[in-house]
């Protein structure tokens, strides 16, 4: 446990002098309350020999009330802002780190898995800051400063109670043990109840398409309660560790009332002196009664911790080493030598095998294939969405290795396959890189995306809100929308993913049109699945299996008679694409 609670010490080093000071505030607080029963005990005992000025002893106690009242306000106040603050650190990180992930890194975790580290276990570890600390320096300082006052009261009464603290410490240990492995797993269970309710909202449509409602109602219900099971095992665990104290604080009155009555009856204690160590052994044991529930949360912060951390110190996906001497601009001059590629989670043959391109400045190259023939993944190799081997993939003459990241990507723009849209204004989604762009130039991209009409049909136009990932678009729209964001950017370099899926032919020929105006002299590389796409494009490239199988103009693949010529004859007699990508074509 607290290996794994050590790791956070970075973080709450930077506020270190508040909490130090916290504690020690904390510590002037159980100096305040320790006075009060030797004030009380003064008083008592001057009272029972018949001296009625107890003036001083109710001075002592009222000033050291408000002296308590003062300092733990400000002890409280320094730590929970500690806590707080580490917490708000901690998200950043976290935050920081998924955003340098790759893609095979969310293939292992889910989003609901990750929405339960950002919230549910740094939340844990705040509670472990602000409320954790507090109690288990309040326990230190009440069993500090509550011994030595009873020592001092009477020595022979406070040896007489140490006997049960070896048996308190064994279980302390036990149930500590058992707190940690039942934490562990109670946080395991609600990633996955995050992850089943983010992925079935994500789906609702899809469920209420295939009547799946019910189904799922009894798929959540399972994954619910083997959350409530987890918890009750935990539950279990710190209630029995509560229930033992009251037991404990009984044994102890017990026993001072008894040998403590004798004591004053031999004229070895006074009246005044038992009651306050009645009040000291009180001091003591209240912090025990909590002692579960402190355990608790040091157990499940330091599970939260390694969840935590097990994020955090991963490293980039994709690492951003650069060179000096990559260009600040790129011209467009896209070489592809001798690329394999793989995906690591994957035991299967090479997606790319052998690939060899050269794309020069300015030109529009168009990539078609059957599904799984590895156009998606050629591209994100280009812009480093994924990682290809040093030295097969060069821009303008450099490894694009040697491009910052940040760089590589503002002038290599990409245009997704799966149109996403945030649920933001439609204005914001087109200008998402850079909000303070003209208004000119966010309806000049909207136009050669065929989206003006569309806004304006829009009561609210640019501010009309799209919804989750653009829900109240249709699937043409969004898509539209997308690339509309793509062309504001006026990249050297775009790359359009099957972008037209969604949209009719007339609009695609407007789109296209609008392309060549805009990109005249800049590259443009896009995969499409229709030959009307295509063969406006300056070369074809035809990929299968993972290799280039063709290259050349409209004209010249279809005089070679090939893949793409059998593409051609089977779009034009009125097969889809989809026949296309079952039935396959002879190479």
């Amino acid at each position: 446990m607290l290996k794994s609670l050590f790791r956070l010490r970075f973080f709450v080093g930077v506020y270190r002098w508040r909490l130090s000071l916290g504690i020690l505030a904390f510590g002037a607080s159980r100096a305040f309350e320790a006075t009060v029963p030797l004030a009380l005990a003064v008083g008592i005992d001057r009272v029972a020999a018949g001296n009625a000025d107890v003036a001083g002893p109710v001075a002592v106690i009222f000033g050291a009330v408000l002296g308590r009242f003062a300092v733990v306000s400000v002890a409280r106040y320094l730590v929970r802002t500690t806590g707080l603050n580490v917490a708000f650190d901690l998200r950043q990180s976290l935050y920081n780190a998924l955003q340098h992930q790759g893609s095979g890194f969310f293939n292992r975790y889910t989003i609901g898995d990750m929405m339960t580290r950002a919230v549910a276990d740094i939340s844990l570890i705040q509670r472990l800051i602000s409320m954790g600390t507090i109690l288990l320096v309040i326990l230190i300082y009440a069993t500090v400063f509550g011994f030595g006052c009873m020592l001092y009261l009477s020595p022979s009464l406070t040896l007489l109670l140490l006997p049960p603290l070896p048996f308190i410490f064994l279980y302390a240990r036990w149930s500590s043990h058992q707190m940690a492995v039942t934490s562990k797993d109670v946080q395991d269970r609600l990633s996955d109840l995050g992850g089943h309710v983010q992925e079935n909202l994500s789906g609702i449509r899809t469920i209420q398409a295939m009547v799946q409602e019910e189904n799922e109602i009894r798929r959540f219900g399972e994954t619910n309660q083997a959350y409530a099971d987890a918890f009750h095992r935990q539950a279990r665990i710190n209630s029995l560790m509560a229930s033992w104290m009251p037991l404990l604080a009984a044994v102890c009155s017990v026993t001072i009332l008894g040998y403590g009555g004798l004591l004053v009856l031999q004229g070895e204690l006074t009246a005044g002196e038992l009651t306050a160590f009645f009040y000291y052994v009180n001091m003591v044991v209240q912090p025990f009664r909590v002692a579960g529930f402190v355990i608790s949360l040091f157990q499940r912060a330091a599970v939260a911790s390694d969840r935590l951390f097990e994020v955090i110190s991963l490293d980039p996906e994709i690492p951003d080493n650069p060179a000096d001497t990559a260009p600040v601009t790129v011209k467009g001059d896209i070489e592809i030598s001798g690329l394999s590629y793989s995906y690591p989670v994957e035991q299967r043959a090479q997606v790319l095998d052998n690939i060899s391109l050269h794309i020069r400045p300015g030109e529009s190259v168009s990539i078609m294939g059957r599904v799984g023939s590895g156009k998606s993944t050629l591209l994100k190799l280009i812009v480093r969405l994924l990682d290809p081997p040093r030295g097969s993939v060069k821009i303008d003459g450099h490894d694009i290795q040697d491009y910052p990241l940040s760089r590589l990507r503002s002038q290599v723009a990409l245009v997704p396959q799966d149109p996403f849209l945030f649920g933001e204004p439609l204005g914001d989604n087109l200008t998402y890189d850079d909000p303070n762009r003209e208004l000119d130039r966010i309806w000049d991209a909207a136009t050669s995306a065929d989206l003006k009409n569309t806004i304006e049909g829009f009561p609210e136009q640019l501010d009309t809100l799209v919804g989750e990932r653009g829900v109240t678009l249709s699937g043409g729209q969004k898509q539209r929308a997308t690339l509309a964001r793509g062309l504001i950017r006026h990249a050297p370099v775009l790359i359009l993913d099957d972008c037209f899926s969604s949209v009719d032919t007339e609009t695609e020929e407007h789109i296209l049109s609008e392309l060549k105006r805009l990109r005249r002299g800049q590259t443009t590389v896009l995969v499409s699945h229709r030959v009307s796409t295509a063969r406006h494009s300056d070369r074809i490239v035809m990929m299968d299996s993972g290799r280039i199988v063709e290259v050349g103009s409209h004209d010249e693949l279809i005089a070679r008679g090939g893949l793409y010529a059998e593409l051609e004859r089977i779009q034009r007699e009125g097969a889809d694409d989809s026949d296309y990508e079952l039935a396959g074509a002879p190479s």
